[in-house]
This record gives C-alpha cells, structure tokens and sequence, in this order.
C-alpha cells in the first residue's frame, strides 16, 4: 500500500500541472474557509455555547406601584404555562423578593428585589440525561409564549429568563454602558438604544437597569391648621403610618415564644386600594381618616394637609465614579457579535439626527448632542466583550506560536524556507478545524459555534502538525545527505514511510477526541482537534512534499547525489 502511496507522491511532485493544481486547491479551500466565518456567516462564532442546566428562573417586573395582587396574577399566567412541561421537577414563586441567592442571582442582583411589582420564579427541570431538548431549547421555545400570553396583562410588564452562565459570569450577553454627566441625557439616549435593540433580530429580554421616574405624592403638613384645630403632629404622623404601613400598638404573650408576640395595626389591603393614580383619589383616601381632638370633634386629614404631585426621584449610577446606565439584552441562541453589528450600524445611521458621532476603539462610540454640547459614550460590555477579548488573546496566542516554532525551526534548520513550509502544514490545519464546525453544524438541531474551546484545540494543533511536518524534512535530509538519493525520490520515499507513524498518531488523537465532541462547552475543542487533524495529515503527506520539492533542498541538506546506494545500507 505505501509503495503505491510513494508512487502518487512521486506523479505528483514530479508533474508540475499537478503540483499548481494541489496549491491553487489548497489556496482556494483556504479562502473559502475564511469566508465561511465572514461575510457569509456559515460558521457563527461564540464565547461558548449554550449550557444544558437542569435549572433555571423566570424575573417578573411590573410597573412601579402595581400591587402584589398584580404581581401575583401575572406570575400564576406563568406558573400555569410552565406547569405543562412533562419535564418539569418543581417550581417555586418568591413574591415581592428575589429567591435565595444562586450563582445567576449574585450576578443579576436579584437579592437586592424588594418591592410589590417584583417576583421571581425558579424552576427545576429533570436531569439532562433524562430529556432529549436541552434547557436552553426550553427557553428558546417557552420565551415567546409565556410573553406573548402574560405581558399583556399589565402594560410596561416585563418578562426575562435567567439561565446560568456556561463561562464567566457576565450582566448580560450584551450590555451597552451609556456615560455621561447629564442624567436626563443618559435617560433619552439608553431609551434611544433600548428601541434599536427590540429592532434586531436576535436579541431578547431587553431591559435598562435605572429605576423609571413616576409620579408620586407628598404630604405637607400645615402646622397653623394642626395648632388651631386641636391635635398634634405625632397624632397625624401616626394616623396615617398606622393606616398604610401598619405599627406596632401592643404584644402578646405565647407559651409557645419566648419572645412576645408584637401586634400590628393598619387597614386592610381593600382599605389601602387607591381608585386611581390621580390627585383626587389620594384626597378622596385622606378624607376618609379624621383625628379627634381634645374636644372630641373629629377633623379629616385633608383638612391639615397639602398634597403637592412630584416626581419620584430616580437612583444614579455610578461605575469607576462616573454616571451611567446600563442597556442589557440577551441573545436568542444566536452568538452575540452579530447583532451587535447590526445594532451598532443602525445607531450610526439614526442617531446623527441628534448627535455628532466618532468611532473610538473597535466598536465604542462617544456622541456629541448637537443642541446642547454634552458628550456621552456608549461602551461596550458583557459577554460580548468577553468573546472579544478572548478571541484576541487566543489569536494572539496562536500567532505568538507560529512565531516561536519559526524561530526555532530557523535556527534548527538554518534555513527560513524549510521554517516556513513548517508554519504553513501548521497554518493550513485552520481549513479542517472551520470545515468540521460547518458539517457540526448540519447535524445538530441547535448552532454549533465557532467557540473558545474551538480555538484552544486549533492552538493545539500547531505541534501536531509540525512534528508531521519534522517527520518528513528530517527523514528526506537523512535520504539525500546520506544516501544521496535525488530529492524526487527522497521526499516521496519518506512521505510513504512516514505516513503509517502519522495516520497512528492521527487515529489516536482523533478516536480521544471524539469523546469531546458531544460536549456542550468542550465540543468545540473536541471537533477542532478532530477535523484539524484530518486537515493536518493532508497537509503534512500531500501539500509539503510538493512545497519541499518547489524548494532548494540540494542547497539545504548539502545534497551530493550517489548512484546504486540502497536506502537499506548504513
């Protein structure tokens, strides 16, 4: 068999139109590996893929002031469309608060949930091994029907899914930070970024964490009428504490506590209920609770008071002591770079009606507010950034090993073409490691991503396919320098020799890897080592010998050709 393989090897390298047509192939099947990842898209890249939990929570925001009955209705519309799952474990409402803090939860914030229009819901699914549809399938399919079917209720209610992250722990896949030092601009812009992202395809569960401004009431006492009617402040303060909030007005002793048992005081929820969000309603409220004074004659609280409609007065953020907002937004099972893309070119081709827009960084922005002057940037952030910077550091990393196994191989060999066939086997392994994520891709119901993972084990191939690559040039050196064979016949000789050590190695490193494969976060490590190993012994046993035969290798190995030396002589 590898006589046979020898002799191919030999047609080859000896016929030159064969030889143009394996490195114009080569050329071709490179570039169009590239393009597969952009600009068609074929191969999509993401920090990591999606991770099958057998757990994950449901957030409910209503508007601020919807009551916990409110919030109550819309969760039991959830609760009720969840229940239909087969594989659903069991399921748990917190209303009002946040549930006991998860590793999701202590990202998100969800212990600091305190108020009526807040809820949460977890849930526990059954172990992945028992179901056929990944979790993250699950909320794929569940987001739009529970949305569609309970958002309406209320306006302004918002329904998010919260799964746990697969890498490092981020706010949200992408997160637009909008700095500046005019609140109310902050404000106009993160809206402005708001509608663009429920524009793109691709992004959901869009939120801007900053407590929305509302109307709200104060109370002013006058002091004159409370003298001349006959009751005290504390008297009024407390009526109305009393009447909304409730206090402590006695205890009670328990032989069960040891403590005793406070009582409180207050209306009932009914009582509480205002008709409307208006003045007159508030007035209408307070008119119903009068004060007895020291002469026993009663006197509504309305009569005491002044009650003035204000703003509410909105929490500002801060991050490294600068003011900012943040736009939040996940992605649909799809990688987060893209819409972003998409995201960021219809903020420049928008927004220049009311800003001056400059470009800093890769994908930043700061905007000028043509009216007012006021300067305001939108970075980036999330996992977004995350993928970025790691995609810059494994680039960098690979390139800094292609650098270092050039060095060495020139120092090595003395010689920059040899390094450079080397760096090139060891390059061209990128052509199996894109391809096998495109066939994945075909296969599995959900997209199989380009990820970090994808990238390690490409990194990874760079001593797999040098070594291949040593294998050759040092056994065709020992044939020319030694035997002294014609370099024809050298480097098809140790190409077939050398073919069995390499396709064992191959088969080995692709049988382990197989395993990986079928990973949900090392998948891509696994299908990269896979491919890019069948990429790298097509290089190493058919494109070098063609490029070591295009090279001097008389000058190189010192070639000084014999007649009738067998290749089985010392």
């Amino acid at each position: 068999m590898f006589e046979k393989f020898e002799k191919i090897i030999s047609n080859n390298i000896k016929n030159k139109t064969r030889r143009r047509v394996i490195l114009l192939f080569t050329l071709v099947a490179f570039i169009l590996s590239i393009l597969m990842i952009a600009p068609s898209k074929m191969v999509l890249a993401k920090m990591l893929p999606g991770k099958d939990s057998n757990t994950f929570n449901i957030y409910v925001t209503l508007a601020n002031g919807s009551s916990i009955e409110q919030t109550n209705k819309v969760t039991s519309c959830v609760v009720n469309e969840i229940i239909k799952e087969k594989h659903l474990v069991d399921t748990e409402v917190f209303l009002g608060m946040g549930a006991p803090l998860d590793f999701a939860g202590l990202i998100k914030g969800s212990h600091f949930k305190n108020s009526e229009n807040l809820a949460e819901i977890v849930l526990n699914i059954a172990p992945k091994h028992q179901r056929d549809e990944p979790s993250y399938i699950m909320v794929q399919r569940l987001r739009p029907i529970i949305q569609s079917n309970c958002e309406k209720l209320y306006p302004n209610t918002k329904i998010s899914f919260v799964e746990p992250p697969a890498g490092p722990p981020v706010l949200a896949a992408i997160v637009a930070e909008v700095y500046g030092n005019n609140a109310d601009g902050i404000r106009v812009l993160a809206q402005k970024i708001e509608d663009v992202f429920k524009t793109t395809d691709g992004l959901v569960d869009i939120d801007i964490m900053q407590d929305e401004i509302y109307d709200t009431y104060e109370i002013i006492v006058n002091s004159d009428k409370v003298s001349r009617s006959g009751v005290n402040i504390k008297q009024l303060n407390d009526v109305l504490y009393l009447a909304f909030e409730g206090m402590q007005i006695a205890v009670k002793n328990s032989d069960i506590y040891d403590d005793q048992v406070p009582i409180y005081l207050s209306l009932s929820k009914e009582s509480k209920k205002f008709t409307s969000k208006d003045i007159s309603s508030v007035k209408i409220k307070l008119s119903s609770l009068k004060l007895m004074n020291k002469m026993g004659m009663m006197t509504p609280i309305t009569e005491l008071v002044t009650i003035v409609p204000k703003k509410s007065n909105p929490l500002i953020m801060n991050k490294n002591l600068h003011q900012m907002v943040n736009v939040m937004a996940e992605t649909d099972m799809v990688s987060q770079v893209y819409p972003l893309m998409e995201a960021r070119d219809v903020m420049l081709n928008t927004f220049t009606d009311s800003y001056n827009i400059e470009k800093i960084g890769m994908f930043n922005l700061q905007l000028t507010d043509k009216i007012t002057g006021e300067i305001y940037k939108i970075i980036w952030d999330g996992e977004m950034e995350v993928t970025l910077d790691t995609f810059v550091e494994l680039g960098a990393a690979f390139i800094s090993a292609l650098i270092l196994i050039f060095l060495l191989m020139v120092i090595y060999y003395k010689s920059f073409t040899l390094s450079g066939i080397i760096l090139l086997s060891s390059f061209l392994s990128i052509i199996g490691v894109i391809v096998g994520h495109w066939i994945m891709d075909i296969f599995t119901a959900d997209t199989f991503f380009l990820t970090a993972t994808s990238l390690i084990g490409f990194i990874a191939l760079i001593g797999i396919s040098s070594r291949n690559s040593l294998l050759l040039i040092d056994f065709t050196k020992s044939l020319m320098h030694d035997k002294g064979m014609n370099k024809a016949d050298a480097i098809a000789y140790s190409a077939a020799t050398r073919a069995k050590p390499i396709l064992l190695t191959a088969a080995a490193i692709i049988l382990a890897s197989t395993l990986l494969a079928g990973d949900a976060v090392f998948g891509g490590l696994g299908v990269a080592l896979v491919f890019g190993t069948v990429a790298a012994v097509v290089a190493s046993l058919i494109i070098v010998p063609v490029l070591l035969f295009q090279s001097d290798l008389e000058k190189h190995f010192g070639h000084n050709e014999k007649k009738a030396i067998s290749i089985y002589e010392p």
